[in-house]
This record gives C-alpha cells, sequence and structure tokens, in this order.
C-alpha cells in the first residue's frame, strides 16, 4: 500500500505546485486537466519508473513520445526529476537524458535542458532547487545552477551558476541578487535586467 500512497501524494504535489504556481489556475480539476506540463511530468513519471528496467526501456522511450506528441514538451524518460516541478505553458520545453532536476523547480515555455556534446556520459544540466529558468532560455553542456538560481528568458547558460544568483544574456553573465538592482528591489523576476 506505501508504493501507491507515495505515489498519489506525489501526482498530488504535482497538481498543488502547478496550482500554487500559475495566478491563472482556478482549481485542482482545471490543472489536472487543462495542463500540459502536468500531464507531461505524470507520463514521464511513469516512463522513467519504466527506463530503470532495462527490458522496458525501448517502451519508455515510445511512451515519452507519446507525451511530447501530445503536450509539445520533450522529457527523457532518463532524467532525473525531484517533487513538484512546474512547468508553465510548456510547449517546446526540453529536458535531456542526463539532466537533474531538483525540488520546486519552475521551467517556462521554450526552455531546454539541452547537451553541447554528442559523447555519452553526463552531457546535461543539473538545477538545484527552487531554479526558475525563463522562457526560450537554453542551459547547455553537464554545468551546475546552485539552488534558488533565476535565469532571464532567453538566456544562454554554458557555465555554472552559484547559488541564489541571477543568469541573463548571451552567454548568460552571472549577477548576484542584490548587487545590481535599481533601488534595492527584491528580484523575483529575472527580465529586470534584460
Amino acid at each position: 500500500m506505501r508504493p501507491l500512497h507515495r505515489f498519489l501524494r506525489t501526482l498530488r504535489d504535482d497538481l498543488d505546485a502547478a496550482h500554487r504556481h500559475d495566478p491563472a489556475a482556478r482549481s485542482l480539476l482545471e490543472v489536472a486537466l487543462a495542463y500540459p506540463g502536468v500531464h507531461a511530468i505524470w507520463v514521464y513519471r511513469l516512463a522513467h519508473h519504466m527506463w530503470a528496467i532495462p527490458l522496458l526501456r525501448l517502451p519508455a522511450r515510445l511512451v515519452s513520445q507519446a507525451a511530447r506528441a501530445a503536450t509539445g514538451i520533450e522529457i527523457h524518460p532518463g532524467a532525473r526529476i525531484g517533487e513538484r516541478l512546474f512547468i508553465d505553458h510548456g510547449m517546446g520545453v526540453v529536458i535531456g537524458e542526463t539532466a537533474e532536476v531538483g525540488d520546486d523547480v519552475v521551467l517556462f515555455h521554450g526552455a531546454t535542458l539541452g547537451g553541447r556534446s554528442m559523447k555519452r556520459g553526463k552531457r546535461h544540466p543539473t538545477l538545484g532547487d527552487r531554479v526558475v529558468v525563463g522562457a526560450g532560455a537554453k542551459i547547455l553542456g553537464p554545468v551546475w545552477l546552485g539552488d534558488d538560481v533565476q535565469v532571464g528568458a532567453n538566456a544562454v547558460v554554458i557555465t555554472d551558476v552559484p547559488t541564489g544568483a541571477v543568469a541573463v544574456g548571451v552567454p548568460a553573465k552571472i549577477r548576484r541578487r542584490g548587487t545590481q538592482v535599481p533601488f534595492d528591489v527584491e528580484v523575483d523576476d529575472p527580465a529586470i535586467y534584460i
């Protein structure tokens, strides 16, 4: 009974994360029925469990591709995703095979956690907890983003980003929160730097 309870709790946590992060969400039922980011995450969770069994790797890829066709979001079943990931809008989001995503992460549409190499091994990014990745941002290669990092819209991140920093631009420049923000406003939107 415990695995079923844990599975149901995870599904509920995914719903709650989307409802909490999206001010347009009116109810958990609306989120469950109409949010492609939630659907993609749920299918990923199934495909990821299948991926752990070598004989089910091909079916896992097929399941993930069906989710991609339905949602416009591609999550490789080999990726490691923490709890309460929220993918807002979702269209065009790509999460590669060796990507690792922490807890309470938010990805906006068009975000890519991609590779820069065709070699086997770790080739996708690792994101800490509470990371926010803006629309169209690309995080490429086996880079590490610390906890509480914010990545601005359309930024291209190819180097590590320390905990609590903001990355904006092409290629992304790292800025510490509070050091270059006019009028001492609290940063909650990386677009303030663009």
